[in-house]
């Protein structure tokens, strides 16, 4: 069977692996690899009569396409959990995601790693771009997250128990940690995902637990992740040997060394965290939140400068997927809060978003890096990221999306759509509504308030804050 060819002329080319860029230099690629840097002479380089594609690359920039390793495509660009973990059905969640989807790779990310999700929605989409079914990046998929009682994502009180519905898996025992990886890995997923303390002020996972987890997750050849906020949580997660972690929000001198010293990737999601505060008025969060997370932020950029400072190895992950963060809109935009966080220069920052998460893909020695015998995943950029990194999420400014050698092409209403799981059909009312408050003052003007922009309520918070004063209430008496 005849090769294809696909030649991208006169470009500016970054490869990924801090190499100051090379100007005026062309990419040859055959089929699915890269086979040649530099000047390409078509007689010689390339057998006649094979079928041959030319990009001209003039005054752009070719680089290797991004790799998103905290993308939650089953998500659904939800404004609170309960769209996520309870409402929308499977069936429908799988169908938003396999839409969205497409829209991701649309931005220049070409490689994207989900960790955690609804039901193991993100096996099947996986499966579904592998056989063309679906049109997005290369991906890699874990299943529920596994918590404890006071891990992330046990959301829901112990009165109504943990539904199969939501994305995190309650795992109190060693006995059941086992259970769920061994049941994770039958149903095809890639990785294992675990949640450790919402916002890092304790480690809910002890140090046995986190090492059983990696042994037996690696003996059956996964990979294996944590959320881990706090300090305790990610160096526990470094002895333990897992192969990338999320956040590392709070981390001491000891722990960054010891970070540092294994070279597992973090990826700090900051940029979800970051536009909770800078675009605060827009998504309509509440006050606390914003305040919260604003301080955090500020624990964050102090911690990640003594990181990078270091040597710690960083990826880009994004946590699109919320309504704060849509898929296809800011990904590479994590790259910028890297700078910003990290003090790292926009080459290293291309570095993270794109070599140092080949590992997450499994494909360690494929990806990430334009080289020859590399699978060609590039992009062509109209700007300088280098100067400028904000060319990279700017609308229009990824014109060209190549995935295993192929040109992908998009409908021409990609940017417009927004499919979100919008699936909330219970409600039933979010004030106390006496007569008084009905009545009084003569005849009122009827309002249908939308409570996903006036009524954001952190119920989940609430419930344990009524549960947490009743079981001190019972104990007094």
């Amino acid at each position: 069977m005849p090769s294809k060819w696909l030649l991208i002329e006169n470009g500016t080319v970054i490869d990924g692996d801090l190499t100051p860029p090379i100007e005026n230099c062309d990419v040859l690629v055959k089929d699915a690899r890269i086979v040649k840097l530099g000047k390409i002479d078509r007689e010689v380089d390339i057998p006649r009569g094979e079928d041959l594609r030319v990009i001209d690359a003039t005054g752009k920039t070719v680089m290797p396409g991004l790799i998103d390793i905290h993308c939650h495509m089953t998500y659904g660009l939800a404004r609170t959990e309960e769209e996520i973990s309870i409402y929308t059905p499977p069936e429908l969640r799988t169908l938003i995601a396999a839409q969205n989807v497409e829209k991701v790779l649309s931005a220049g990310v070409t490689s994207i790693s989900q960790p955690g999700g609804s039901y193991f929605i993100g096996v099947g989409l996986r499966e579904g771009i592998k056989r063309g079914i679906v049109h997005g990046p290369r991906m890699t998929s874990a299943g529920r997250y596994l918590t404890t009682s006071n891990g992330l994502t046990d959301w829901f009180p112990d009165a109504t128990g943990n539904p199969e519905s939501s994305i995190g898996k309650l795992t109190n025992t060693p006995d059941e940690m086992k259970a769920e990886i061994r049941r994770q890995k039958k149903a095809g997923v890639d990785l294992i995902k675990l949640a450790d303390s919402p916002y890092g002020d304790f480690q809910a996972f002890t140090n046995d637990e986190l090492k059983m987890a990696a042994d037996l997750a690696h003996q059956l050849g996964l990979k294996i992740t944590i959320h881990a906020r706090g300090s305790a949580e990610t160096n526990a997660a470094v002895n333990a040997g897992f192969d990338h972690i999320m956040h590392g929000n709070f981390m001491t001198d000891a722990t960054i060394e010891n970070l540092a010293k294994s070279q597992i990737p973090l990826a700090p999601t900051q940029l979800f965290m970051h536009h909770i505060v800078e675009f605060a008025k827009i998504s309509g969060n509440r006050p606390s939140i914003v305040s919260a997370t604003d301080q955090m932020n500020e624990a964050t950029m102090e911690s990640l400068h003594r990181a990078h400072a270091a040597g710690v190895k960083f990826a880009m992950g994004t946590d699109s997927g919320f309504a704060t963060v849509p898929y296809g809109e800011f990904h590479a935009r994590e790259l910028e809060m890297l700078m910003l966080y990290t003090g790292m220069s926009s080459l290293q920052a291309i570095q993270a978003g794109t070599k140092h998460g080949a590992n997450a893909m499994g494909l360690p020695d494929d990806l990430g890096v334009i080289a020859e015998g590399k699978l060609a995943d590039i992009i062509v950029v109209n700007g300088d990221p280098v100067k400028d990194i904000k060319v990279l999420y700017q609308p229009g400014r990824v014109e060209t999306v190549i995935l295993n050698g192929q040109v992908q092409v998009f409908p021409d209403d990609i940017r417009t759509r927004w499919i979100r799981n919008d699936y909330l059909p219970h409600e039933y009312g979010w004030e106390i509504l006496s007569y008084e408050r009905a009545f009084e003052g003569g005849d009122r003007e009827l309002t249908q308030l939308d409570w996903t922009k006036e009524r954001r309520m952190d119920m989940v918070n609430d419930v344990r804050k009524s549960e947490k004063i009743g079981a001190e209430n019972a104990a007094a008496e």
